[in-house]
């Protein structure tokens, strides 16, 4: 597939090692042009274990739905092989992930051979002494199986790879909030358990055709905990200066173009929602990365490129680790007191730009006669420096004002809402008893829209409107969340309801914005008269109405409405959001 010359140098950059057969990967044995099935993941997670008992540790964190091992290494040479010994003694945790997307497969056979190296004291030496090491070799296993040729057709090598999306049809990488997929359940668990300093998620990029080979995204850089920032920045910088060092061609942002098959149009960078890992782990005050190698590099480049990340990322936290995992802590207690704060639920690039130079290739631009569309092709024999534009000031966007005190989830939704809590470590408690009247904010929707289509299996709903304050009845069984503990963040983007990832924005209430008791007509139009009459104001506000608003005044159903909301047999309940704010803990 690429030339003996290209596999010399390959061969030169990821010496095989003088370890016993059953340590290499077939990835290796075949010079990077082939990946092994799930059962080579199951053998060397075992040969692994075998030839360092002290050292490595094989476990089993989950089933599929289609009854395969989620199987996770735990490799470390401090002594801390559970979870409750690395949390007493304060070693950092870092978690790495390959096949998330299970196409995108560099991460597997580049983790085992960073992991072999590492043991063997060849790269980094000494890291392990300083950190637990989890690496989880394929994340998706049941979409790692749905093996074939071309499964990515946009990707170069291997020869066979699996699929995107789960047996489930879930894709992982826009489940980390909602968890449907059990897999996410898994994973959690896991995360909650070993609570890793950082989550390094292994993934290989779509897109155009140019020179760079890997884009390397961290956060909190934008978002999150200011003061983690520090931590997040620095991570990023080394990992990039490592790997530049090492031949690569990195970006800090995703290079995926402003306006699609448009090179002109530049980039923008952002933030990503808490679906995804990035977007979600910064909101437990923890550090994550996206390290996103080039679609149309050959697989040995890609796997290389990756190896040198992970050995990246190993040696930077084995140098800096107890100083970050110490200002994770620091957030935490940040977080905590984030009560009656303005917190920023999502982010997004100003229009501020600068140009860059971009290392691509000379292109056109064309009509195409098959689809009609203008199509850009790309000649990889002539390298070209493009001039293009970088929106990568990014700002806080949607804005909230943290409640005092928490939210309060009444009783008919409490089993639903706790479970997704339990997902995420998130603490709350159950009201023993009821208040007859509680101070609390309610969200009346002014507006709710209803995805068209469905979406990872759910039918979105978007809000418009707002917080206000009223006194309502808490009934027994009811479940109140803190504010004050350090996940607050995940509990707004969770529980509130215009976060893009809110439980209500994955359609969690959809039933309470469906209008569910109706008026006959006929009646409506007798409760009409009988109000106009009975309230000469009324009827005036309802003629002004008519007259000012076209819409409105051709609207039959939304001028009957008019009277009937005002009828006492109109649903209060219909548009408001079940979930309740309050400043004061019941």
């Amino acid at each position: 597939m690429i030339r003996s010359a290209l596999l010399l140098a390959l061969s030169c950059a990821l010496p095989l090692s003088y370890a016993a057969p059953s340590l290499t990967t077939i990835s290796e044995r075949s010079l990077f042009q082939s990946t092994g099935r799930y059962d080579e993941v199951i053998a060397l997670c075992a040969a692994f274990q075998q030839a360092y008992p002290k050292q490595v540790k094989c476990i089993e964190f989950g089933r599929t739905p289609e009854g395969r091992p989620m199987q996770a290494l735990i490799v470390t040479r401090s002594g801390a092989m559970t979870a409750q010994a690395a949390r007493q003694r304060g070693v950092p945790v870092v978690l790495v992930q390959g096949g998330i997307h299970a196409g995108e497969i560099d991460g597997k056979d580049a983790g085992f051979l960073a992991l072999r190296e590492v043991l063997e004291n060849r790269a980094a030496p000494g890291p392990l002494d300083k950190q637990v090491l989890l690496f989880v070799p394929v994340f998706n296993v049941d979409g790692h199986e749905r093996f074939a040729r071309w499964n990515r057709p946009n990707q170069r090598g291997p020869v066979e790879m699996g699929w995107r999306t789960t047996a489930q049809n879930f894709n992982l990488n826009r489940d980390y909030v909602k968890a449907d997929a059990p897999e996410m359940q898994a994973m959690l668990a896991l995360v909650n358990a070993w609570d890793p300093l950082a989550y390094i998620d292994l993934h290989v990029t779509d897109g155009a055709k140019f020179e760079h080979d890997v884009s390397i995204q961290v956060e909190p850089v934008h978002s999150g905990d200011a003061g983690l920032r520090k931590a997040g920045v620095a991570l990023r910088d080394a990992v990039l200066a490592d790997i530049t060092g090492q031949g690569s061609l990195p970006h800090a942002f995703y290079m995926s173009f402003a306006e699609n098959d448009n090179p002109a149009s530049g980039f923008v960078d952002g933030v990503s929602d808490p679906r995804f890992s990035t977007g979600y782990f910064p909101l437990r005050n923890r550090l994550a990365m996206l390290v996103e190698t080039h679609s149309w590099k050959d697989y040995p480049t890609r796997v290389r490129i990756t190896h040198n990340a992970v050995v990246s990322v190993l040696e930077q936290v084995a140098r800096h680790g107890a100083q970050w995992l110490e200002a994770s802590r620091q957030a935490d207690a940040r977080a905590a007191r984030l009560g009656g704060s303005t917190v920023a639920l999502t982010y997004k690039a100003s229009d501020k730009t600068r140009m860059i130079d971009f290392r691509g290739y000379e292109y056109t631009r064309t009509q195409s006669d098959v689809s009609g569309m203008l199509m850009t092709r790309y000649d990889e024999t002539r390298p070209q420096i493009w001039r293009v534009p970088l929106r990568d000031e990014v700002l806080p966007d949607l804005q909230v004002a943290a409640p005092a005190a928490g939210y309060i989830v009444p009783a008919a939704h409490a089993a639903m809402v706790a479970r997704k809590l339990g997902q995420h470590g998130i603490a709350f408690r159950t009201l023993g008893a009821g208040r007859a009247g509680f101070d609390v904010e309610t969200f009346r929707a002014d507006s709710a829209a209803f995805g068209a289509a469905s979406f990872e299996s759910h039918q979105r709903l978007t809000l418009q409107g707002q917080w206000k304050r009223e006194t309502r009845a808490l009934g027994k069984g009811a479940l109140f969340v803190p504010i004050g503990q350090p996940k607050a963040r995940l509990v707004m983007a969770m529980l509130e309801p215009q976060a893009p990832d809110s439980l209500l924005a994955w359609g969690a209430f959809n039933n309470a914005f469906e209008r569910k008791e109706y008026m006959e007509e006929y009646v409506a139009e007798d409760v009409a008269r009988e109000q106009m009459a009975a309230d000469p104001a009324l009827a005036e506000q309802f003629r002004q109405k008519v007259a000012q608003e076209p819409a409105f005044a051709k609207n039959a159903h939304a001028r009957l409405e008019f009277f009937a909301r005002r009828h006492s047999s109109w649903d209060e309940r219909f548009n408001l959001y079940p979930v309740m704010r309050t400043n004061a803990a019941p």
